[in-house]
C-alpha cells in the first residue's frame, strides 16, 4: 500500500486530469471501475471532487493472497470519500494455466459484471492511461492484429446498456504517479503486476522503459499511430456495411455477390460479420485459405472455417455463420401457458381466448428432434410427404435440420406432427383463429 496525507480538494486537481473527468455526456448513473490500484484510486478521487452521484464498482477476482485486504481498502476509501461502493466477487476459471489465459479469463469475468451492472444511460469510467494504450497496441501488434486491433482502446464505446469512458488515455502513468504522490493519495499494489510471466507485465517492465528512454515522445507517437489505425478501421467498417447491404439475404451472404468482390473486400466483409456478432476473428492465414475454399471448392465439397464458438459454412448458393449449439436429445412435454427453453428455441402454447378451461384443454404436446423417417402433411386435405424431402425443398441447411424442434400432438394412441421449428405450423394451432383454440408459438432465442 502506498500511503500519503490528505487527498487534494477539487480546486487542487490539475486540469489535464480534472478536465476530461468533469466534462462527461449526460448520464443516468456514473460508475467508476475501482480496483484499488493507483490509477483507479486517483480517478475515484478526481471524479468524487466534481460529481456528486457516483458509485464505485470493485470486482474481487479472488486470485491474489491479499484480495480480502484489497477489498476492505476499497471500502475504506469509499467511506472516506462518501462514495457508495458495490463489491462483486467472481470465480475466474483457472483450468487454463497459461498466463495469458488467466489474464483473459479475469478480464472476461470483470467485463461480464460491468455489462450486467451498467443500466440504461449509465456511464462507466475506467482509469486506463497512455501507457496502457501503448501496451495494448504493442501487445496486439505482437499477436498479429490488423488495423482494428492496432487502433487500441477507444476513449468511449458502448458497454451493456450504457457507455464506457476512458478519460485519461492522453495522460501518462508517470504523470499520474506524480499527482498521486503530491496529493497524498493511497493505493494498493497488485502482487501480480510485478510478475513478468504475464505478457503485459513483460511489456510494461522490460520493454516500455527502454522505448520511452529512446523515444521520449513515445506515448504521443503511438497515440497518433493508433488514431490512424482507428480511422482506417472505421473506413473498413463502413465499406463492409455497404457490401453487406448488397451481398446479404436473410442474415446470410450470397456466394455470387461475394465472389464479385475483390479478395481484400471479401476478407474485410467476413471480418466485420464476425465482429458484428461478437466472434473472435481467426488468424489471417486460416481466414484467407478458408475463405478461398468456401468460395471456390467444387459443389460436392463441404469446406468450412471453424473458430471459437462458430463455423462458417456454405450451402447451395449462400454462406452461413453458424454459432455452436447443443442439439437437445430429450423429449419435452409442452403444457398450456408454459414456456419451455429447448436448445436455442422457446416454445409456448397459449389460449386464443381468456377463460379456456380444462374442458377444452389441449391434448399432450411433445417436442423432439428428427429421428428419421418422419412425414408431414402441410395441408389438411393434402398427402403426407417425407420430412427430409420437404426440408430440402425449403432450402434448410443440413446442420439446421438436426436441431429443429418437431412438435407433435399425441391423441388416441397416435401422434401428429403439428409444427416444424418456426418454418411451419398446422392451421389447427396457428393463424388468427386456430381451430383448437390454442396457439403454438415457436421462436429462436436470437429472433
Amino acid at each position: 500500500m502506498k500511503a500519503g496525507g490528505n487527498p487534494a480538494r477539487h480546486a487542487d486537481w490539475p486540469d489535464d486530469l480534472l478536465g476530461p473527468v468533469s466534462t462527461l455526456p449526460e448520464y443516468s448513473r456514473l460508475w467508476v471501475a475501482f480496483s484499488g490500484g493507483l490509477d483507479s484510486v486517483l480517478l475515484l478521487h478526481v471524479a468524487a471532487s466534481c460529481h456528486s452521484d457516483i458509485t464505485a464498482l470493485h470486482i474481487n477476482h479472488q486470485l491474489q493472497a491479499n484480495h480480502q485486504q484489497t477489498e476492505q481498502f476499497c471500502r475504506d476509501v469509499c467511506e472516506s470519500l462518501g462514495v457508495p461502493i458495490v463489491v462483486e466477487r467472481v470465480d475466474v476459471p483457472v483450468s487454463n494455466t497459461a498466463a495469458g489465459g488467466l489474464e483473459e479469463a479475469a478480464r472476461n469475468a470483470r467485463y461480464q459484471v460491468f455489462e450486467r451492472r451498467v443500466g440504461d444511460g449509465d456511464v462507466m469510467l475506467m482509469a486506463h492511461h497512455g501507457d496502457d494504450q501503448v501496451e495494448t497496441v504493442l501487445f496486439r501488434l505482437l499477436r498479429g492484429s490488423g488495423v482494428s486491433g492496432l487502433s487500441g482502446m477507444p476513449a468511449s464505446r458502448p458497454l451493456g446498456r450504457g457507455r464506457l469512458h476512458r478519460p485519461w488515455l492522453a495522460v501518462g502513468r508517470d504523470r499520474l504517479e506524480d499527482v498521486a504522490a503530491s496529493s497524498g493519495v493511497s493505493w494498493v499494489e497488485d502482487p501480480s503486476n510485478v510478475s513478468q510471466v504475464y505478457d503485459r507485465n513483460y511489456l510494461r517492465h522490460a520493454i516500455m522503459p527502454s522505448l520511452k528512454k529512446r523515444w521520449p515522445g513515445l506515448l504521443k507517437r503511438m497515440g497518433h499511430s493508433a488514431g490512424a489505425c482507428r480511422e482506417s478501421a472505421e473506413l473498413n467498417r463502413r465499406l463492409a456495411e455497404l457490401h453487406w447491404q448488397s451481398c446479404s439475404d436473410k442474415g446470410r451472404l450470397a456466394l455470387a455477390s461475394v465472389r464479385a468482390l475483390s479478395s481484400l473486400e471479401q476478407r474485410n466483409l467476413v471480418r466485420w460479420w464476425l465482429q458484428k456478432l461478437h466472434f473472435e476473428v481467426p488468424a489471417s492465414s486460416s481466414l484467407d485459405q478458408g475463405l478461398f475454399d468456401l468460395l471456390n471448392a467444387a459443389e460436392d465439397r463441404a469446406p468450412e472455417i471453424r473458430g471459437a464458438g462458430f463455423s462458417l459454412r456454405r450451402y447451395r448458393d449462400y454462406l452461413y455463420l453458424v454459432p455452436d449449439y447443443v442439439v437437445p436429445q430429450e423429449i419435452a412435454d409442452l403444457s398450456s401457458r408454459q414456456v419451455i427453453e429447448w436448445g436455442d428455441w422457446r416454445l409456448q402454447l397459449m389460449p386464443v381466448q381468456q377463460g379456456n378451461t380444462a374442458k377444452n384443454s389441449p391434448p399432450p404436446i411433445r417436442v423432439s428432434t428428427r429421428q428419421g423417417g418422419e412425414r408431414v402433411k402441410i395441408r389438411a386435405e393434402g398427402p403426407s410427404r417425407p420430412l427430409k424431402t420437404w426440408l430440402q425443398e425449403q432450402g434448410v441447411p443440413p446442420w439446421e435440420r438436426a436441431a429443429l424442434p418437431l412438435v407433435y400432438r399425441h391423441e388416441g394412441g397416435g401422434s401428429e406432427l403439428i409444427a416444424i421449428g418456426d418454418l411451419w405450423c398446422s392451421e389447427q394451432y396457428s393463424g388468427s383463429a386456430p381451430a383448437t383454440g390454442w396457439r403454438l408459438i415457436v421462436e429462436r432465442d436470437f429472433d
